[in-house]
């Protein structure tokens, strides 16, 4: 089922994105596709298995590797550059130990873009992922690369970091193709953004890049008026939120297997709860 006026937009949130990977493989197992796909960060390192239609492999990777330091840990923090280890995240686990099926993806008509902050400029930049090959691997750890705990990412030309931060939520983006979009949240309807603390820290990583220290500095602002306008937009009957109903309990870096299956599941049951909604909002 696939209405071509519709798409689909991914919020990131780090581990908080078994979530959304729990939205998007009751979506797959009930046939629900999109012309365009939008992921952020964890949207988009999540998200890239809704093109190659693998159902499951977020949650079967994380639940393997969660305590793998090469995975995520500080050591990988302090002997790679990356808290989310570059070459084991984006290469080994794709390439060889659960593997990505780059076919599928590159045969799937769907339009899948990343976004990821342009460190010189302080800009997002939308990227469209068509062929699975060395920059679509780079381009999907720059949408995801944290500042502070993550190396800036270079490809084809550009110098990158973290899309949440400069496009939280790309509603506005996606709506350049769609009208009607439904919308993955990864925080509860009544969440608002305070400012980043621990400044200093972001200052001192991103000294050579101001444009993107400011827009860390002033994201909260960006980031409340996203979800307003998202709201906004849900009320005048073109968006569709699918989002927790409480506060998740995940941790940003979480290890703990059973907080890994318990947002997944949270994320299942949220669009089950939702299905015949959204089987209407497509029609």
């Amino acid at each position: 089922m696939m209405n071509p006026t519709t798409g689909l937009v991914l919020e990131g949130g780090a581990m908080r994105g078994l979530f959304t990977a729990g939205v998007l493989d009751v979506l797959m197992e009930n046939g629900i596709e999109f012309p365009v796909c939008t992921g952020v960060s964890a949207g988009a390192a999540f998200g890239c298995n809704l093109k190659s239609r693998q159902a499951g492999r977020v949650l079967r990777y994380n639940l393997k590797y969660c305590r793998e330091p090469k995975y995520c840990s500080f050591r990988s923090l302090l002997t790679t550059g990356d808290i989310f280890g570059a070459d084991f995240c984006y290469h080994k686990i794709p390439e060889e130990l659960d593997p990505f099926d780059t076919e599928e993806f590159e045969e799937n008509p769907m339009k899948f873009y990343i976004v990821a902050s342009d460190v010189e400029t302080g800009k997002p930049r939308y990227q469209r992922l068509d062929v699975v090959d060395e920059n679509c691997y780079e381009w999907i750890r720059a949408s995801a690369s944290m500042p502070v705990v993550s190396r800036v990412v270079e490809v084809e030309g550009g110098r990158y970091l973290d899309g949440g931060v400069t496009d939280s939520i790309p509603l506005r983006f996606s709506e350049q193709f769609c009208k009607k979009n439904i919308v993955v949240l990864t925080r509860a309807r009544d969440y608002k953004k305070k400012p980043a603390s621990k400044l200093w820290l972001y200052r001192r990583s991103l000294k050579k890049y101001p444009n993107m220290f400011k827009a860390v500095k002033n994201r909260h602002l960006m980031y409340n008026e996203q979800r307003d306008y998202v709201f906004k937009r849900e009320k005048a009957g073109d968006v569709l939120v699918i989002c927790p109903e409480t506060a998740l309990e995940i941790g940003r870096l979480e290890h703990d297997p059973a907080m890994i299956q318990k947002t997944y599941d949270l994320g299942r049951k949220a669009a089950l709860d939702k299905l015949d909604e959204i089987r209407g909002f497509l029609a």
